[in-house]
This record gives structure tokens, sequence and C-alpha cells, in this order.
């Protein structure tokens, strides 16, 4: 009996030695998308280190300028990494392909979730959402069609007057119809979506130029996934800034996004989505870093990756 107690003493030690260590990764662009995926690790959600020397890890291929901007990675149900981002400035659809260890890619494709609209403008800034529930992936993105909105039509930048649009899908071949997503009566773009115990927060931009510039990032929130989604927060940040991403670390929510004007990444932080302190000096991203997503990944995958680029374990 004392053996078996024992043997059961070391399986405990030695089971707790192997858990796994939560990392944490970072997609993003640089310049403007023309190189394709970059991406950096974190150990504390503070400071990054670039992979592959700050290098592309996956050239673009599909749309007609060929951009890899705004990349958004998550962890779907199937075990597989999703991928969706910005093919262009001007075209009518989004970027896709996934991957089972962020290293190898599925073949590029481009999805045409605009093509029925014939006065979109664009399709920027999409993410991806996985609902456990009904194990589906909910695919979102900001478009401006000319004229669908005039009350707002001039109070943005170039005539761009964006709403967020979305669809869904189970295996990324056939999508449900596009459909309104968030709509307040302004110009929004860049939202992001995460899961809470009492529903679904949106971190979106206010893309409003005129006549006050509002460029911030504020919370939209929803019992349903889907929505509707509520009137805005007032803005968590300061203005001109843009691309929202969030995690939440030992407690405390954390949400980067780019500080556009001044070439730097920026981030604020809050323990309860209502009282949120600028960390921005306490972060670390390789230079030129420009927006993107945060996802967590086991320790053994983050050592794949790093073996297959850097030649190191962490």
């Amino acid at each position: 009996m004392k053996n078996y107690t024992l043997l059961l003493s070391l399986l405990f030690v030695f089971g707790c030695a192997e858990k796994e260590t939560d990392r944490y990764l970072f997609s993003y662009f640089k310049d403007n998308g023309q190189d394709g995926l970059h991406l950096a690790y974190s150990e504390d959600g503070l400071q990054w280190t670039a992979i592959n020397k700050d290098a592309s890890v996956l050239q673009p291929t599909v749309g007609n300028d060929k951009l890899m901007r705004d990349p958004c990675i998550i962890l779907g149900g199937d075990n597989k990494y999703h991928m969706v981002w910005t093919v262009s400035w001007k075209e009518k659809g989004i970027g896709y392909a996934s991957s089972t260890d962020l290293i190898h890619w599925s073949e590029q494709k481009f999805l045409p979730v605009m093509q029925h609209e014939a006065a979109a403008r664009n399709c920027w800034a999409p993410e991806l959402f996985y609902d456990e529930k009904s194990k589906e992936y909910i695919l979102y993105w900001a478009t401006t069609i000319s004229g669908r909105f005039p009350e707002t039509d001039a109070l943005g930048d170039d005539g761009y007057n964006h709403r967020m649009y979305y669809t869904t899908t189970k295996d990324f071949v056939k999508f449900t119809d596009t459909k309104l997503f968030y709509d307040q009566g302004f110009n929004v773009i860049d939202a992001n979506i995460n899961k809470n115990h009492q529903g679904y927060l949106m971190f979106l931009k206010d893309e409003t130029l005129l006549p006050n510039p509002q460029k911030n990032i504020r919370i939209a929130t929803s019992k349903d996934l889907t929505g509707p989604y509520s009137a805005p927060s007032e803005p968590i940040t300061s203005n001109w800034v843009e691309g929202p991403t969030s995690i939440k670390i030992k407690g405390e929510w954390i949400v980067y996004f780019d500080r556009y004007t001044n070439h730097k990444m920026g981030a604020v932080s809050s323990s309860d989505l209502i009282h949120w302190k600028d960390i921005s000096d306490d972060i670390v991203f390789p230079e030129g870093t420009r927006h993107g997503s945060v996802l967590k990944v086991k320790k053994s995958t983050l050592n794949k990756i790093l073996s297959q680029y850097d030649k190191v374990k962490k």
C-alpha cells in the first residue's frame, strides 16, 4: 500500500512538472502588409520578441494587391488555426488560410464576402471567433457601402463610412448570407470580440473624423455572439489609435492597439472592464509592428515554431 501511495505521489509530481505553461503569440504586419505574416512571442504579454528575425513567415498570394494586413488567427474547434486578413484596399473579399502548427499553411483562398453589394468599396480588418455552442465560426469585418448610411457619409475619411458585417460557417466552404453586424449610427471599424462570464465583448474603433475626431477604442456588449450589441462605452484609449486585440492574462484584461500616428504599439489594462490603465510604457514590440491579433498557445507549440525559424526553445 505504501508503494502504491508513493507511486501516485510520483505521478502527481511528474505530471505537474510536465504541465504546459501558456505562451502568447502575436500576429502582425509591417509597412503596408506586402511581405506577409509576421509573428512575435511573449511569456508575460508585455515583452514581445520577433520570430524568424522579424522576417515574414508567410507570403500573401491572393487578391489584386496581394497584401496581408490585419492578420487574425484563432484556434478552432477542429484543433486547427484559422487566419483571415485584409488582401486589398478596394476589393470585396478577404483572405483565408489554415494551419495545424502555425508553420505550414493551407492554400490561401479569397472569400468574396461582399461581392453581392455593387456599391461596396472595401473589406477591411476581418476577424474570426469560434462559437463552441453552435460549432460555428463567425467571420466579421468592416465595409463601406456608398450611400447606405447617408447621415454619416461626410464624417469620415475620403468618403469612407464603415459598418460591421458578418457571416458564419462551419467549414470555410459554405457560408451564410452576409448580414449587418454593428450599426450604432457612427463610422465603425476594427472590431475584436472576446467572451466573458456575462456574454460577449466587442472592442471597436470609433472611426469618426468630423466634426470632432475620435479615432479611439470603445466597448460594446451582448448576451449573444451575433448580437445585438449595445451602444459603445466611453473611450478606453486616447485618440488616433486602431486595430484593438484583447486577451485576459492572470485576471487582467489587456487590449493592444496600434498608435499609428506615432508608429508604436500601445496597450491598456483593466481588471473590471470599467477602469482602464494605459500600460503603453510597459510593453515592448518589435520595431515597425502594425496591428494584428494576440493568441494564447501551448509552450510546446511555440517551441516547434521557434525550432523551425530560430533554432531555439523557450
